[in-house]
């Protein structure tokens, strides 16, 4: 058995100290809900569980030429706070979660705000499949093909004003459903936010499934938002509300360590977290850790969205 003594241990792998001891709580607190969970599941419950075919998707020219990762990888492999903070933890802990029905709110400065059902709203968009890297902040990355629909083609349907110059994302709160919501590692709910130019990129989508199946709740079922060049956190998941706006929207990870986490989240290897380098990841399934790529290699798609702005002060 190998044994890493704390000096072998790099320091991006170290949890911090408040987030164990919150994760104490959270262990304990779901352990109050053990003797349920081993009970078998309703036939609405297990319905949720089940990997079904999306039909009707097409490949699209704007996938990364990579072989993805295996589906065991993207699935079991995930931060998702709301379901626990270990990387094991959403897998484990989502699987009595029912993602639908689902309806998400749209509101702020938009023609009609209203509350859509998703899969009514979602049905005449085509579904694509993109191939698209995925790099966490906390220096790991995989390549997943993701099922989803452009975000530009769903804001020109839901027709925000001209003021709008932002949008934001909020993900559901019900820490019945939700068991990591019990537990302040975050404000819930989580919100996330873009700047209207980056959410009408051709890259940005909102994903309904992952090779070729619906999204798994551990992945944000039943719809996340993946902007490709971003720091994984930026890629919230179940998403509830949709609100247009004209400032800038404060994401939870700004709010709770902005010494850490900014606005943009750009991946920059330039930048270093506080407490770890951002100059090299490792993919999993890979031993040896590869250079990172300014925006996780999308430069050419969309360096210019960030013409003159200081990304070492906007991180």
């Amino acid at each position: 058995m190998l044994i890493r003594k704390p000096a072998d241990i790099p320091y991006s792998e170290v949890t911090p100290k408040a987030l164990y001891l919150r994760r104490r709580e959270f262990i304990q607190t779901a352990a109050a809900g053990a003797i349920g969970a081993a009970v078998a599941l309703s036939p609405r419950e297990s319905r949720a569980q089940g990997r079904a075919k999306l039909p009707n998707v097409r490949k699209s020219s704007l996938s990364a030429t990579e072989a993805p990762n295996s589906y065991d990888d993207a699935t079991g492999y995930n931060n998702f706070y709301e379901f626990g903070t270990d990387k094991g933890d959403p897998k484990a802990n989502a699987q009595r979660f029912v993602p639908r029905p689902w309806s998400i709110r749209v509101d702020g400065l938009v023609k009609t705000p209203a509350t859509i059902d998703l899969d009514t709203f979602l049905k005449p968009f085509p579904l694509e499949e993109r191939i698209y890297r995925l790099r966490c902040v906390e220096a790991w990355s995989m390549v997943i093909p993701w099922v989803g629909v452009p975000l530009a083609d769903v804001i020109k349907k839901l027709e925000p004003q001209p003021s709008a110059k932002f949008v934001e994302f909020t993900t559901l709160l019900d820490a019945s459903r939700m068991p990591g919501q019990r537990v302040p590692v975050l404000q819930w709910p989580y919100v996330e936010g873009l700047r209207m130019d980056e959410a009408m990129h051709p890259l940005s989508i909102l994903a309904v499934g992952l090779y070729g199946e619906t999204l798994p709740n551990q992945n944000g079922a039943p719809v996340r938002l993946v902007v490709p060049w971003k720091y994984g956190f930026k890629g919230i998941k179940s998403i509830v509300r949709i609100r247009f706006t004209d400032q800038q929207p404060r994401n939870s990870w700004q709010v709770s360590q902005p010494r850490e986490y900014g606005f943009y989240a750009n991946v920059n290897p330039e930048v270093d977290h506080p407490r770890w380098s951002q100059a090299t990841e490792r993919r999993l399934g890979e031993f040896r850790r590869r250079k990172t790529e300014m925006f996780n290699g999308y430069a050419q798609q969309v360096a210019s969205l960030y013409s003159g702005l200081d990304l070492r002060k906007n991180y």
